[in-house]
């Protein structure tokens, strides 16, 4: 019985061990057809590039949050990339070269002199809300960009008009004085204040764009900062594209807009612009499928990129100029040899070919190379840490002692930091100064920038056009975009003759005696002229390159969905 017993047990033991086991199988079977059912659903699962892209949706990393939409109060880049989307002024970037001017809202326009100019208005320009685009909205905006009571940043763009700085700088509160007419509804007759071959390029920048009375004046009156008209809901624009959603912080949305003139021959069906200021995160999310185009590289990857460029690594010049403000305002860089010996003590070709590695050309000047075939910047700006030592010590700071210490500002992302601290660590060691940096969001940068609340602070200029003309003028005493407090009458009266001067070989002549007046006075500090770096996929069509930022949104389009290849 015993022994029956324990065989009974074991024959028991045995039947349960196989029902277990056979579960256990079960169970792992089971789990692993999940597992590869989970890794099938994964690998095709519908990613924010793949929905968007069926959906004829680009998706573009804009770097920052901005600030406004409204195309008076902006003075960014991100702002520009999202305004030019959603307004157009009398011409357009052209399709193949968005550097070169095509139509837009004017659908011709003629000049003998190029002081008097003749734009005719194409009659089948609308707003978003269906109301026709006329001259008057031109000369309205015109109006209120100018006006002074407004404060805006990029008015002085408009002094070229005849009678349009004496207008904004209060001289005269009579309009009618300035150099715009509209005889009729579809003619709009402008006057400058002298020859300028370039204006049809400067009037691709949205300081120059309409602005729709009937929406300003539903919210506000023409001159109120900061009013409603320009938000979700209310926005009117007459570009190929109009405002569907704002998520603060995270991205904007446009949609095709039926009523643009050229509606037909707008390839997307929207854009998302996502607000990245982080490079690295941006990078990340391009990498998993959630950008098209990114707006930046991290600093750090570029040169991985550059010496195996994936497929989907782009690169190209700008005309950008990335340089360091001095608030002249504050002692001690109120005094020129300061200001000068902070720029000698910097190795320029240090900071591009070996700390960030990214193409950039070391800046000897304000205005960057090939922004015309005839001006060539002055190469007044090097490296020189005895001439630097000498000039701080005449100024009365031998080897640093005295000078108190100073604070460099920066927007908050990777590569301003790194370059920040090259800074500080150059002037450490070459003179014997102690700096610390400060970094803020984009928006309370701007803030302290234009509020003068700063020692030195990182600045940049992308070309609004091309001509020296978009880089000098910023640093006249009345510019919006000064921000460093410098003022120079002989400067003002330099940039002055530019405008009025018909022989166009003495024009750049000019300038460059402009140019060398900044650098020697140097109220800012020349870096690097910029390269363009952005990841792009495949799928992206028609997207060509500019210079100075320029975008053909209509042209682009988004070919069938193309997987990242492997790399490296």
């Amino acid at each position: 019985m015993p022994s029956l017993a324990v065989d009974s047990c074991a024959t028991r033991l045995t039947m349960a061990s196989v029902k277990s086991w056979a579960l256990r199988i079960f169970v792992i079977a089971v789990l692993a057809a999940g597992a590869v059912w989970f890794h099938h659903k994964r690998q095709n699962r519908p990613t924010r590039i793949k929905l968007a892209t069926a959906k004829g949706i680009l998706l573009i990393g804009n770097g920052t949050e901005i600030a406004t939409l409204d195309p008076h109060m902006a003075n960014g880049q991100p702002e520009h990339f999202i305004i030019t989307s959603l307004f157009e002024g009398l011409v357009a970037p052209d399709a193949e070269d968005p550097d070169k001017t095509a139509p837009g809202v004017a659908q011709s326009w003629e000049t003998k002199d190029y002081v008097n100019w003749i734009f005719h208005l194409r009659p089948d320009a609308r707003w978003s809300d269906g109301n026709p685009v006329t001259a008057d909205d031109f000369i309205y905006g015109w109006k209120r960009i100018l006006s002074p009571e407004l404060g805006s940043d990029y008015a002085d763009m408009l002094h070229l008009l005849k009678g349009g700085e004496d207008f904004h700088t209060g001289k005269t509160k009579d309009f009618s004085t300035v150099g715009v007419r509209a005889p009729d509804p579809l003619t709009l007759e402008v006057t400058l204040d002298g020859p300028a071959p370039h204006f049809p390029g400067m009037l691709k920048h949205y300081a120059w764009f309409p602005i729709p009375r009937q929406a300003i004046e539903k919210f506000g009156t023409m001159t109120q900062r900061d009013t409603a008209w320009a938000r979700p809901g209310h926005i009117v624009g007459n570009g190929p594209f109009m405002l569907e959603s704002w998520r603060i912080n995270h991205f904007i949305s446009v949609k095709r807009n039926p009523a643009y003139w050229d509606a037909k021959n707008v390839r997307l069906n929207g854009i998302e612009f996502y607000a990245i200021e982080n490079s690295e995160a941006e990078e990340r999310t391009f990498l998993d499928n959630q950008l098209h185009v990114t707006k930046a590289v991290p600093l750090a990857s570029v040169p991985i990129y550059r010496a195996n460029p994936p497929p989907w690594f782009k690169q190209s010049p700008e005309m950008t100029t990335e340089f360091y403000r001095c608030n002249v305002t504050r002692p001690p860089l109120d005094n020129p040899k300061v200001r000068n010996a902070l720029s000698l003590a910097l190795d320029r070709k240090v900071l591009t070919n070996e700390i960030i590695k990214s193409g950039h050309i070391p800046a000897t000047g304000l205005v960057p190379p090939g922004i015309t075939d005839e001006y060539q910047s002055p190469k007044t700006s090097s490296f020189d840490p005895e001439a630097a030592r000498k000039l701080l010590a005449e100024a009365g700071f031998p080897e640093g002692k005295g000078f108190r210490a100073i604070q460099i500002l920066t927007n908050n992302n990777d590569s301003a930091r790194t370059v920040a601290e090259f800074f500080q660590e150059s002037w450490r060691k070459q003179l014997g100064i102690e700096v610390s940096i400060l970094q803020q969001d984009w928006q309370v940068y701007l803030d302290s920038m234009n509020k003068l609340r700063f020692d030195v602070v990182r600045g940049g200029w992308v070309g609004d056009y091309l001509d020296p003309y978009t880089f000098l003028s910023i640093f006249r005493s009345t510019d919006g975009n000064n921000n460093t407090g410098w003022k120079s009458p002989i400067y003002d009266d330099l940039m002055l003759s530019a405008t009025r001067e018909q022989n166009p070989a003495t024009r750049l002549k000019i300038m460059h005696d402009a140019e060398d007046l900044l650098l020697t006075e140097m109220p800012m500090i020349p870096i690097f002229w910029r390269m363009d770096s952005q990841l792009q996929r495949s799928e992206v069509l028609n997207w060509k390159n500019s210079k100075i930022g320029h975008r053909c949104y209509k042209a682009i389009d988004i070919g069938p969905i193309q997987p990242l290849q492997s790399w490296p």
